[in-house]
């Protein structure tokens, strides 16, 4: 007979292939041996070495499970800030020194066995339950979003290429320049794409298939999974963990509203498809929650932790703190005004400084100065303190603004939804410091939503930061009930659910008016209210049943934004129009092979769209395809080109006289011209879009025709050949006794021509679209790295 506690174990086993079965499947359409080798990576490089150090640093959170969980993320954030220091010195294979050193903490320091407590089955069911509502979410809409391959794949929009872009540049060069309008420093967080590029030297998994695919997929079950063990970590309870990981998935905000759902940018949970489009946001969630656990650790004062536990646990907060603040703008802010208003409250309460608090909100000041300072090079931001900016920015996406109000109130009332979750923590817990801490950052995250502005709605991405920390504080609310009042919540979170549904339907998808808008959410919110009463008087409950059925109502209101994306966004936004050229991304892909990491490239392609009346000036594709350098292709985003442009974003470019250069090579090319090019701005290559201008006639005669398909031409530069091909021998002569010859005797000048170079230009016979042999390179005199 099995005992009962090997069979709970081995019903959660079970239950564990739901995870690598998930991956597979959402990965499936990809060759087998690119998930498996990313996944092999994951395993062997982050989750085994992060666990281990996670372990050791912080003593570990009470479950073996969560451990595994956190000490993933946490090993991102050391690969993070290792992959840098390794390509200082051409080391991109940095991140594997991970193992080796777990391997040799594991042989030279002593084991200890931590105190741990089993998880129970029907948690570790609850977990993979969501883990496989998260693989069919992506399925049906995250690998949709950016298409990889066919002609969707030319009618992204600005994001999907400049993130390649990006991840190009820190795979072969560090400290990162810009890499579509090269010549001035990164003044972005690039951290993020560390990841991305490390995992592409070790795996050999193209750069696209991680930065849109992979790396996201993973992030986004590192979040459902984070927040689960979080929930762990905060509640002292097993059954916290599956309902962390299922409002991750299911809730949010009331982004299900028909006239709402039309842009993705009020998809504001950690579930949203921001998660995908910025690889930033998706990663500054994955580092936060750590975060959150090491801080709950410090500030609740777990007995017995000796001098050298505190500083091992404060060396785990600062890896995580120095990992965040090279991530994401908007992560620190919320996380720090929660540590600030936690340490007031813990100095008041106790009558004397709080030093760990202290500590660690020192920690996040530094790491926030020399980001300022060292990455963003002294920058000022550019957003700005606009109160209401946020609603009437949204109000135009959806109608001209003539609802700027009710908007308002709407996207509010859906953004604190799960604040009320907090209602639930027990009275005796409400003093806990954490509460305040997540209550205070999420609060914040409101704030600087609503009251700051920027160009292209930035200032939204501090919700997307702080909402995670209203899931915990609803998670931490249902995860204090107990026995027969999880039946009573489950009950009502229908309640709420069919009320948000019943008004969205009787709310018209193309209504622009107040009264439109306020009729179904009146709805709505009739529905919850009738709904409430009358379960709450069937139940006859007491004050913490009302109290329970209430905040199970408003938390279910919010649990169709997953299910309204997957019906919304199972096409692709794409444009209508081909933003990457016809053949660009072959060619592309053919510099890439046949050129060195320093080679740079000039282009005529510098608009979103070919020829239009408005240029949008935001094209990067040949920087992420080609993974080098263009010399001015797309300039669009201000803070990560120069911040000296006179107009924002779409102002002109800040060098008039290296555009017009560039320029002139496609209109009207002149040997020195094209030696400037190659000689003053290292220039290798040039790639012609025929939709912007007609190739020259000379062109063909000046530099080498390398590649031809589609509307994109792909040129060569080579050094001119020398006026003298061959040495002039000068002859010795000898004396003669003839006294006729009175002049030395002249040799024949040889004919003037030029040699071949190693791959010649055609003339007549078009270049086919794949060579066959290797082109030659005219690389810089400093050694690029070279892609996998």
């Amino acid at each position: 007979m099995i005992r009962a506690g090997r069979g709970r174990r081995t019903a959660a086993l079970a239950s564990l292939p739901v995870l690598p079965l998930a991956w597979f499947v959402a990965l499936q359409e990809h060759p087998p041996w690119m998930p498996a080798a990313y996944l092999g990576y994951l395993l062997v490089v982050i989750v085994v070495p992060g666990t281990m150090f996670w372990r050791r640093l912080t003593g570990g959170v009470g479950w073996f499970a969560a451990d595994v969980i956190l000490g993933t993320s946490f090993g991102l954030a050391c690969e993070a800030l290792l992959y840098p220091l390794g390509m200082l010195f051409h080391l991109p294979f940095a991140a594997l020194l991970m193992p080796a050193l777990a391997f040799g903490m594991w042989r030279a320091l002593p084991r200890r066995k931590l105190p741990e407590r089993p998880t129970p089955w029907w948690a570790v069911a609850g977990l993979m339950v969501a883990v496989g509502a998260a693989a069919a979410w992506f399925v049906r809409v995250g690998a949709r979003l950016i298409p990889l391959n066919g002609p969707e794949a030319l009618r992204p929009a600005t994001d999907a290429p400049h993130n390649l872009a990006l991840a190009g540049e820190l795979a072969h060069h560090f400290p990162p320049r810009v890499p579509y309008a090269d010549g001035k420093w990164l003044t972005g967080h690039w951290a993020a794409y560390d990841h991305i590029a490390s995992a592409h030297w070790i795996t050999s998994v193209p750069l696209d298939v991680l930065t849109h695919r992979m790396v996201p997929f993973a992030w986004i079950l590192l979040a459902v999974l984070g927040a689960a063990a979080v929930a762990m970590v905060l509640t002292g309870r097993a059954v916290a963990a599956p309902i962390a990981a299922g409002l991750v998935v299911a809730g949010g905000d009331l982004v299900a509203w028909p006239w709402a759902v039309s842009d993705r940018v009020f998809a504001d949970g950690p579930f949203s498809l921001g998660q995908l489009t910025n690889p930033p946001q998706a990663f500054s969630t994955v580092l936060l929650l750590p975060l959150i656990a090491v801080t709950a650790v410090l500030l609740r004062r777990r007995p017995g932790t000796t001098r050298g536990q505190l500083f091992r646990l404060f060396v785990a907060a600062g890896v995580l703190v120095a990992a965040l603040a090279l991530t994401k703008s908007t992560a620190l802010p919320v996380y720090a005004t929660g540590l600030a208003v936690a340490w007031t409250y813990l100095t008041v309460r106790a009558g004397r400084l709080n030093l760990r608090a202290l500590l660690l909100g020192v920690g996040v000041a530094a790491a926030y100065a020399l980001t300022f300072f060292l990455v963003l090079r002294g920058v000022a931001s550019s957003v700005r303190f606009d109160p209401g900016a946020t609603f009437d920015s949204l109000a135009d996406r959806m109608g001209g603004g003539r609802a700027v109000t009710v908007i308002a109130v709407v996207v509010v009332v859906g953004w604190v939804m799960p604040l009320f979750g907090a209602l639930l923590i027990k009275r005796r817990l409400a003093r806990d410091p954490m509460v305040v801490f997540l209550v205070a950052g999420f609060v914040a995250a409101l704030l600087g939503a609503s009251l700051l502005a920027d160009h292209g709605d930035t200032q939204l991405f501090f919700v997307r930061t702080g909402f995670v920390l209203g899931v915990l504080l609803a998670s931490w609310g249902l995860g204090s009930l107990q026995g027969r009042q999880y039946w009573v919540a489950a009950v009502a979170l229908g309640i709420g659910v069919a009320a948000i549904y019943w008004g969205r339907y009787r709310s018209d998808g193309s209504c622009t008016s107040s009264s439109c808008f306020g009729q179904g959410l009146v709805v709505a919110l009739v529905i919850a209210a009738i709904g409430i009463g009358v379960f709450g008087l069937v139940l006859r409950g007491s004050r913490r049943t009302w109290a329970v059925i209430t905040v199970a109502v408003l938390v279910g209101t919010t649990v169709s934004p997953t299910v309204a994306s997957v019906r919304r966004f199972a096409s692709p936004p794409l444009t209508e129009y081909e933003s990457i050229a016809p053949g660009g991304i072959e060619a592309a892909r053919f510099i890439r092979r046949n050129s060195g990491a320093d080679d740079r490239i000039a282009t005529n392609v510098h608009c979103h769209q070919a020829r239009s009346s408005h240029c949008g000036t935001g094209s990067y594709w040949i920087a992420g395809y080609t993974e080098r350098r263009v010399l001015v292709q797309g300039w669009a985003y201000q803070t990560r080109a120069d911040d000296t442009y006179p107009a924002a974003v779409q102002g002109p470019y800040w060098n008039q006289d290296q555009l017009k250069l560039n320029d002139e090579v496609f209109t009207n090319p002149t040997r020195q011209l094209l030696e400037t090019l190659r000689t003053k701005y290292g220039v290798q290559w040039l790639l012609l879009d025929d939709r912007v201008s007609t190739p020259p006639k000379n062109l063909d005669k000046l530099t080498d025709l390398r590649f031809q398909q589609g509307t994109v031409r792909v040129y060569q530069l080579y050094p001119p050949p020398p006026e003298t091909p061959y040495p002039t021998k000068t002859p010795t002569t000898t004396p003669t006794p003839s006294p006729s010859f009175t002049t030395s005797p002249t040799y024949p000048t040889q004919p003037t021509y030029s040699l071949p170079t190693t791959s010649p230009a055609p003339t007549t016979t078009p270049t086919p679209p794949y060579p066959t042999g290797p082109a030659p390179t005219q690389l810089t005199t400093t050694p690029g790295l070279q892609s996998p």
